[in-house]
């Protein structure tokens, strides 16, 4: 499973390969890493849009992940990817935008990685 994550802090990179150590081993998922939401685009376009699902950061400087969630969505990307916005702040506001713009999911920092594992149905 390819799974793009779009976080415009680095050590996030370090963090999901530490916490998906035996799944990237195994082969059983793909880490591509983007530091902003202009970088995942440029992925998706360029790569044919690999990535299975994509992890996004919601509050990030540039395009923010709800802009980069409204992109993705207008785009016809075929297979659909399922598309999880991550926020440290679980604020109603947020929460609603990104369903209303499609979210599959809404996560918040620090992320659960047991539950992001069930989630993906990787235990």
């Amino acid at each position: 499973m390819k799974i793009l994550v779009v976080d415009d802090e680095v050590d996030v990179k370090t963090l999901f390969e530490q916490r998906f150590r035996k799944e990237i081993r195994s082969k059983a998922v793909d880490f591509v890493f983007a530091f902003s939401g202009k970088e995942a685009l440029q992925y998706i376009d360029q790569l044919n849009h690999e990535a299975i699902l994509i992890l996004s950061d919601i509050n990030m400087p540039g395009m923010s992940g709800l802009e980069l969630l409204k992109e993705i969505k207008q785009k016809e990307l075929v297979p659909k990817p399922i598309v999880m916005m991550i926020s440290a702040y679980g604020d109603e506001q947020n929460y609603n935008t990104a369903k209303s713009l499609g979210a599959d999911e809404f996560l918040t920092k620090p992320v659960d990685f047991k539950l992001l594992k069930e989630k993906l149905q990787l235990n």
